[in-house]
């Protein structure tokens, strides 16, 4: 088919050639509606279709296939190499390298003492290692939901004079986080955490940094008395209220100490081959300023250190659970938002590093591993942990080969928990702050920020949403800020969807919008509209407005312009994903509308489920007439003008 514009010297007229076969719109066959129900649920909470595999086996094949399903470690562990090995030995020393000053910097992030930052890499990521799907994620305790846990818990508890009552709602926490983690995977609900945007993250995770290295000036000026508020004031308030507590000592030491690891940081960007240099760099800031407060008696000096450590491996602490009082439902949000940010965080690191080594990791088993890993961590004397991002990173570049390098790590931790815990006594807490301030501040994402804004305006005013609220109200309210925003901007999507007007591009039968190709045409008589969302009760006020008020400009345009007046309707449904009862309505009550015009409403390509749903709907047969239902949009023209002819 061809349609132009062409011009005589009475008015604009159309020539179109017919010269294709007008195909007709088929219905869906006939489903059953209980089958329909299997293959919505299947769609949704089975996507990846895990049971695809067990198809065809036999008995004993299926049951390896799951128990390989259950614990990915009998699926790679018989294949695991000598070489491997070695490369997981190297992986996970350097990782662990980096493990022990951070679980004990984060322990005390989140108010915790030092020794369960430790714990909490010892036993977790010998349940990873079981049943986690990522070959280079390295499990352990991390900043943010350190930080969220501390902050969230010391509303209520103080984590001075109630260590004990701050410890057991902290293991509550880490219970009812990986309970949740769990809860997912088993009911295959991951797409909750996809509320989390990446805006969403970009800007919390950066607010999250600054607020976590404010914190750190406690440690960095040695002050003592320091408020327990997180914003971004009251932080900046109290530093320059408690000046007179400042330490010469302790500002020395922390400042020599945050130029070497920010330096070897730098150095290990620019060279990715060096990370080994930023990896242990942690490390070496505790082994020397541990000697120098050792060899001079600094902490006589105003250099506050850690203090006695246990020593000894993990304590049974299921026994101090509380599962009732009146903090239990603080025990529970606590652990429902860090648990969700420990699970965002974890599965993003994992999904990155297996799309570089072009492997797949399965969300929903990550979930039931995380979770079931801070199940039992919360028993085992741990606080929530997950994929940290920077022991991930440094394992990926160490040559890590599989989860044998996290078990090499927690062997590690274990040595040092059993052995060389009186060695940590003296080490200051200036570089713990230090060790803390270096590693969130990789979190600020400028040059994602900057292409956030580039692409998507309302992305960017989420993500400064949520930084502004981190920074300046708390960090669960600038989260809380952060997804409303993000789910009124889907919500906006859903009652507000997107309607384009098409136009024919001349010598050819493709409509496409107007306002994209500007060579487009409109075709007078024709008002051609396509609706590019589902078509629900939340959108259908909106949709009828909407084409009301254009089916009025046509008629104006008409009237002025000395066109070929309004004849027909068409509405494109090709992107119409699905339809309620309330949109079978609109679509009854635009007809009803169109008829008192003398207006013909024409349908163009609904996919299946809409158009049973219409057909089921068409009492009278009005809705769906051959004559008003066409395959595309050029065959609806060809069809509709040449009628217009025969009726001429």
């Amino acid at each position: 088919m061809e349609v132009a514009n062409g011009k005589n010297n009475n008015n604009n007229m159309i020539s179109v050639d017919i010269g294709m076969e007008v195909h007709k719109v088929e219905a869906p066959p006939p489903i059953s509606s209980l089958r329909k129900l299997k293959t919505r649920l299947k769609e949704t909470f089975f996507p990846d279709d895990p049971l695809r595999q067990f198809k065809g086996q036999s008995v004993k094949k299926k049951w390896i296939l799951g128990a390989q399903y259950a614990f990915p470690i009998l699926k790679w562990g018989p294949e695991y190499s000598l070489q491997s090995f070695k490369s997981d030995i190297v992986a996970g020393l350097t990782i662990a390298s980096l493990a022990i000053p951070q679980g004990i910097s984060y322990a005390k992030l989140a108010n915790l003492p030092p020794i369960v930052g430790l714990y909490s890499s010892f036993v977790p990521p010998l349940i990873y290692a079981v049943l986690g799907s990522s070959r280079d994620l390295a499990v352990g305790p991390v900043s943010i939901a350190s930080l969220v846990m501390g902050s969230m818990l010391r509303q209520q508890v103080n984590p001075v004079t109630d260590q004990v009552l701050f410890l057991q709602l902290a293991f509550t926490s880490t219970f009812f986080a990986g309970l949740f983690q769990a809860s997912l995977g088993f009911l295959r609900l991951g797409f909750i955490i996809d509320f989390l945007s990446k805006a969403t993250l970009i800007g919390f995770m950066a607010g999250a940094a600054i607020i976590v290295s404010l914190q750190q000036l406690k440690g960095l000026l040695g002050i003592t008395h320091f408020t327990k508020k997180m914003g971004l004031v009251p932080v900046v308030s109290s530093v320059f209220h408690e000046t007179d507590e400042w330490s010469w000592q302790t500002i020395l030491m922390g400042f020599c100490f945050l130029v070497f690891l920010l330096v070897t940081r730098h150095i290990s960007i620019k060279k990715p081959k060096l990370f080994w240099i930023s990896a242990g760099a942690p490390l070496l800031s505790v082994i020397l300023s541990t000697l120098f407060v050792f060899a001079f008696k600094a902490q006589n000096h105003g250099v506050s250190v850690i203090g006695k450590l246990e020593k000894g491996l993990n304590p049974l602490s299921w026994n101090m659970l509380q599962f009732h009082g009146s903090h239990l439902g603080l025990a529970m949000k606590t652990g429902l938002i860090t648990g969700i940010l420990s699970l965002t965080e974890g599965i993003a690191v994992g999904r990155t590093f297996a799309a570089l080594k072009n492997y797949q990791v399965d969300g929903n088993k990550e979930m039931i591993a995380i979770g079931l890993m801070n199940v039992v961590g919360s028993s085992t004397s741990c606080y929530v942990t997950t994929g940290a991002f920077s022991r991930s990173a440094v394992n990926h570049n160490a040559g890590a080969k599989s989860a044998v390098s996290n078990i090499v790590m927690s062997v590690t931790v274990m040595v040092t928990l059993l052995f060389l815990m009186p060695l940590f006594r003296c080490t200051p807490n200036v570089v713990l702050g230090a060790i803390i301030v270096t590693a969130v501040i990789g979190l600020i994402d400028i040059p994602a920020a900057y292409q956030i804004w580039k692409i998507d305006k309302y992305d960017f005013l989420v993500m400064l949403c949520a930084f502004l609220g981190v920074i300046l109200i708390s960090v669960q309210e600038g989260l809380a800020i952060a997804v409303g925003i993000s789910i009124l901007k889907v919500l906006l999507q859903i009652t507000r969807p997107k309607i384009v007007m098409f136009g024919n591009i001349p010598g050819s039968d493709i409509f496409r919008n107007i306002h994209q190709y500007k060579e487009a045409v409109k075709i007078p008589g024709f008002l051609i509209l396509s609706i590019e969302a589902p078509i629900n009760f939340a959108n259908i006020t909106y949709l009828n407005d909407r084409i009301s008020r254009w089916i009025e400009d046509c008629e104006a345009e008409d009237e002025t312009q000395k066109h070929c007046g309004l004849r027909f309707v068409i509405l494109d449904l090709s992107a119409v994903s699905a339809i309620d009862t309330s949109g079978v309505s609109f679509f009854k009550d635009l007809r009803r509308v169109l008829d008192k015009k003398s207006l013909e409403l024409v349908l163009v390509n609904p996919i299946g489920e809409v158009m049973e749903k219409l057909q089921r709907s068409d009492d009278t047969s009005d809705l769906m007439r051959p004559d008003s239902l066409f395959l595309t949009v050029g065959e609806a023209v060809t069809m509709l003008m040449s009628s217009m002819k025969h009726h001429v």
